[in-house]
């Protein structure tokens, strides 16, 4: 079974998904890519990982780095959820480019880009964090406007 959970951030309506243990999903409203693979029965529910997500997002929010991580689960190709693992070790505040991401998994930049741009898991799993060459904001499947928001709100401290 599926379950859904709505949050209201500065940024727009976020959709969160959960397979009642774990979170699946963390979409902007309309972003590209929006609640890919959710079941259509999806029922809305007040799950615990909702709780602890949505709490994650208010201290994040306030533009700090909340001291907990949640607990996610990757549906994907083995090669996007070994990117999007490593998304995990980008340090809040931070950023890496696509290059270098694609040199440490010993691929290109392009697939690496792909697989960031499919990341179904937005901010938790920062995406946000990966940029072009010369620090340009490239490619966020919520907007380059969200990205750079985010980035400026992680900066901030």
């Amino acid at each position: 079974m599926k379950y859904i959970s709505y949050y209201k951030s500065p940024l727009g309506n976020i959709l969160l998904a959960s397979d009642g243990k774990y979170l699946t999903g963390l979409w902007f409203e309309a972003q590209k890519y929006y609640a890919k693979n959710l079941d259509e029965n999806a029922l809305e529910k007040d799950l615990e990982i909702f709780v602890l997500t949505k709490k994650w997002l208010d201290l994040y929010f306030k533009g700090l780095n909340p001291d907990f991580n949640i607990p996610v689960k990757f549906y994907g190709t083995n090669f996007q959820k070994c990117v999007w693992q490593r998304l995990l070790d980008i340090p809040y505040g931070h950023t890496i480019t696509y290059g270098e991401l694609a040199s440490k998994l010993h691929t290109s930049a392009r697939a690496i880009g792909t697989a960031v741009g499919k990341n179904p898991i937005s901010i938790i799993v920062p995406c946000h964090r990966v940029v072009g060459k010369k620090n340009n904001l490239t490619g966020y499947a919520g907007g380059v406007e969200k990205k750079e928001y985010l980035l400026k709100l992680e900066s901030s401290k």
